[in-house]
């Protein structure tokens, strides 16, 4: 005996079989219509048949009259709910004048009280009924299930009931297919996410990158600034200053020497003027602190109308450290 058999037993006919159908009705009614799975209608043919049946989709159920059964309503103990049909039919000979091999039977449990089940017992020949399913198969008519008086009970034998899927093989067929569908989705999701977190954390990166070559390309101009302005800064540190530059110069060149143009540019000087003795002049610029280098640019030429030499030199600023003190100008 199947180990479930005492589990359906009672599960049959009790308050919360009834609770679990009225709450799958429920869900059925909120599934759409497209979507839900409709039952097949059932056709009822009252027994005897008053023409040959014609076979459409609906279910077919032939309905027996009150008088072609035997119905009996008796009590039974409580451990007889443990296996009714078995204990039915060993005790069919005390409920109906025929033994157990001559009906076809079903027991249906009504109530359960404490102290005992109320069970409809509904019994017919079984010849009786053989001969009236033969009767329906040549007028065209196969019952899915024989009913009587409206009780809604199946008196078809089972060998001739059309095989029906057991409740709950779609779910449990389904439901591996449903579980491989929500881990797939949760895979997904989790993908989707990780792939979401990726993307930030990438443009938070590029975001970072492109600050840092901002800081990189303004230290850059920086730097290079600083070091323009560093080199400026040698530079006119190391010339000497204009005024100590014509001091110097006045220093060094002869009373009888005058100038007519005195040009400073990148570290260079030249000027010319004219002088009594302007050969000469290079040995006394070689006593400027600030020059160095001196040299004539083109020949010296004598102006009669002055009696001086004209003359035109070039020389070198000479460099000194940037750190050097300023030579003082008056």
């Amino acid at each position: 005996m199947n180990r479930l058999e005492p589990i359906a037993r009672h599960w049959r006919g009790s308050l919360l079989q009834q609770g679990w159908r009225l709450w799958l009705a429920e869900l059925r009614a909120c599934v759409p219509s497209w979507l839900a799975r409709p039952e097949p209608p059932e056709q009822i043919h009252h027994w005897p048949l008053a023409a040959p049946a014609t076979s459409d989709s609906a279910r077919q159920v032939l309905m027996l009259g009150a008088d072609a059964v035997l119905l009996q309503r008796v009590q039974l103990p409580l451990a007889a709910g443990r296996n009714l049909n078995a204990v039915v039919g060993y005790e069919l000979d005390r409920y109906t004048p025929f033994e157990a091999d001559q009906l076809y039977f079903v027991a249906r449990q009504e109530r359960r009280t404490s102290t005992h089940l109320e069970v409809t017992l509904v019994a017919i020949l079984r010849e009786r009924l053989d001969q009236i399913l033969s009767d329906c198969t040549a007028l065209g008519l196969h019952p899915h299930r024989v009913d009587a008086a409206n009780l809604g009970i199946d008196l078809l034998p089972p060998p001739l009931r059309p095989r029906q899927r057991p409740p709950g093989m779609g779910l449990q067929r389904s439901l591996p297919w449903l579980c491989g569908a929500l881990l797939i989705a949760a895979m997904l999701l989790w993908l989707n996410d990780r792939q979401r977190v990726i993307d930030a954390m990438h443009a938070s990166v590029q975001q970072q990158k492109a600050e840092v070559a901002e800081v990189h390309a303004l230290r850059q101009q920086l730097l290079n600034t600083r070091g323009a302005a560093q080199y400026l800064t040698r530079r006119k540190l190391a010339q000497p200053p204009l005024a100590a530059l014509l001091n110097d110069l006045t220093t060094c060149l002869p009373a009888d020497t005058w100038l007519d143009q005195l040009d400073v540019k990148d570290g260079e000087i030249s000027f010319s003027g004219q002088s009594a003795k302007a050969s000469a002049l290079i040995t006394r610029i070689k006593g400027c602190r600030s020059l160095e280098n001196a040299q004539f640019e083109g020949v010296i030429q004598p102006d009669a109308r002055t009696g001086k030499d004209q003359f035109a030199l070039r020389a070198h600023l000479r460099q000194e450290a940037a750190d050097a003190p300023i030579p003082h100008t008056p």
